[in-house]
């Protein structure tokens, strides 16, 4: 591992707003700001999951937008969350926090009184080979997930180049019977420059460079009972 990678998973466990739990921690003692969020952070308000967040793009350019709302990225890569986790440190933002961790275990560190309001899934791993449907992070297996601590009208957020991943997600809200808010298939032919859809990753800037379509598509959560 080089020395670059060290010294930032040093500086991330420095950072108060970076969470990093080891597993069996996490199974036997529980993770202490389950529930309470709303404590943690420095004012009150409706909280925003960024899953697999990267370098915490999408996290820190919403914050930014709305700075009484609070935010909360998830990544297990902890040299890339590091870079969002640094400018949120040299910013002193106080409505940004990171979790490094794996998503499937999400359900350990929310619950309803956390008030999460929405989710962004934004560019994430596709999962395009055969039999990994169930890893692809709007699943039936990961939107039950969301379900144990967002409420029935909770959003999802899915921004993608992946035609494939687009379309199964649609096929997944149908089934569900879930009810769609808004969809495009070409962001910035359907958006405005002010929306909050301009907001680009790293990745996302090279789709575009290379002539990709980004896809997005927002709908309820609802329920298990659907």
């Amino acid at each position: 591992m080089g020395k670059g990678k060290l010294k930032r998973f040093a500086e991330n466990q420095q950072f108060g707003h970076v969470f990093e739990p080891d597993y069996q921690s996490l199974i036997q003692k529980g993770f202490e700001w389950k529930g309470n969020w709303q404590s943690w952070f420095k004012q009150p308000g409706d909280i925003t999951l960024e899953l697999a967040c990267g370098k915490g793009e999408y996290s820190l350019g919403l914050s930014a937008r709305y700075p009484h709302r609070n935010f909360i990225g998830m990544d297990i890569k902890g040299a890339r969350l590091w870079k969002g986790a640094k400018q949120v440190a040299e910013e002193q933002r106080g409505n940004v926090a990171f979790l490094r961790q794996r998503i499937h275990l999400i359900p350990h560190f929310l619950s309803p009184e956390d008030r999460v309001s929405d989710i962004w899934i934004v560019f994430p791993d596709p999962q395009p080979r055969e039999g990994k449907e169930k890893k692809r992070l709007t699943s039936p297996a990961f939107l039950s997930r969301y379900r144990s601590f967002l409420p029935p009208e909770g959003k999802i957020h899915l921004k993608t180049d992946s035609r494939m991943l687009f379309e199964y997600t649609e096929s997944v809200v149908a089934e569900q019977g879930l009810r769609v808010l808004e969809r495009s298939e070409n962001v910035y032919r359907d958006y405005g420059p002010d929306s909050e859809l301009h907001i680009r990753t790293f990745y996302e800037s090279m789709w575009l460079e290379m002539g990709r379509d980004i896809h997005y598509l927002c709908f309820e959560i609802g329920s298990d009972g659907l």
